[in-house]
């Protein structure tokens, strides 16, 4: 009969303290069982997921949004808030162009900001004092 392979101790990926593996897991567990550490790693998965995958749901969104399935939704909606009644907005340009021209607005904004963190905002300008040097609170009358 052949041995049982035997699980030697390793250190949690997210508290460093050593544990020692699930057997029937074996060389797949990579936290100590603690559900802190458990919730960390899905947490640290799934933004490395949604990172390496973000197409998936930009690919998806218009679809979902143009075709909305018969129980979700009877029409399209849009979350565009251009202060003119939808009404006359509708009369002028379809729903779905509406909801194409939000989605394509909210992209430009998203790289918009991105650019705007990237830059180092420098002051240059002195900064003036609140007050007059040679006055003070208690000296007005």
């Amino acid at each position: 009969m052949p041995e049982a392979e035997v699980c030697k101790k390793r250190p949690c990926r997210i508290c460093r303290r050593w544990f020692m593996p699930n057997p029937r897991v074996k060389d797949r567990q990579r936290t100590c069982g603690d559900g802190a550490c458990k919730r960390e790693w899905h947490r640290r998965k799934c933004a490395q997921w949604n990172k390496n995958n973000s197409d998936y749901f930009r690919a998806n969104y218009l679809q979902s949004k143009l075709n909305p399935e018969p129980p979700k939704a009877l029409q399209p909606t849009s979350r565009l808030k251009s202060g003119l009644p939808l009404g006359y907005v509708q009369e002028v340009i379809s729903i779905q162009d509406l909801i194409i021209i939000e989605y394509f607005g909210q992209l430009l904004f998203r790289r918009f900001q991105d650019v705007i963190r990237g830059q180092v905002v420098i002051n240059t300008e002195q900064r003036r004092r609140l007050l007059p040097g040679g006055f003070s609170r208690c000296d007005r009358h």
